[in-house]
């Protein structure tokens, strides 16, 4: 069992440039087949480095948080906090990916759940919302074990790989911080 205590959440910086570059490349054909494909320019020393810069003045503006999930200094995922809306509803679009091979281990389960205390903490957030397409069920345990609640679906709401697909809807918020 891993010990999941030995995780982090990190803002990338460019010191994580080699590495990040690396479990990009590690992942692409599994990250390929659950999300949308990256252009083939992503996968470039100068086009993660532009990501983190950007990553940076999105987070200076309080408009998105990336982070980079470390375990023992090594990056196993990425988790963000994308579409930040402020103010009124104080909310944010969870997103996250973990390599291949450290799936199936709860370090997705982890790696969320430290993010929850993030959002809910520091970053002020009231409301997280995620999707999933239904096959990724992986993903939607995931978001249950963390205290998401589906709350909608709709049909035929997203083209991946030549198809249509439904998506799920769920959400979050801090009140159900004890649930």
């Amino acid at each position: 069992m891993p010990d999941l205590d030995r995780l982090q959440l990190l803002p990338p910086s460019s010191a994580d440039l080699p590495a990040l570059l690396a479990f990009e490349l590690e992942n692409r054909t599994y990250f390929e087949s659950w999300v949308t494909a990256r252009a083939p320019s992503y996968y470039h020393h100068e086009a993660i480095a532009a990501a983190i810069e950007q990553a940076q003045r999105e987070r200076e503006k309080d408009s998105a948080y990336q982070y980079l999930a470390k375990l023992d200094g090594q990056i196993i995922g990425r988790v963000n906090l994308t579409a930040v809306t402020r103010p009124y509803f104080n909310k944010a679009t969870l997103g996250y990916r973990i390599g291949e091979r450290f799936g199936g281990r709860g370090y997705a389960t982890r790696v969320v759940a430290l993010l929850l205390e993030e959002a809910f903490g520091a970053l002020e957030l009231w409301r997280l919302e995620a999707t999933a397409r239904p096959q990724n069920l992986g993903s939607i345990a995931v978001m249950q074990r963390n205290g998401f609640r589906q709350y909608g679906r709709s049909e035929k709401a997203m083209h991946f790989q030549d198809a249509w697909s439904d998506l799920l809807y769920f959400e979050r918020r801090k009140e159900h911080a004890s649930a």
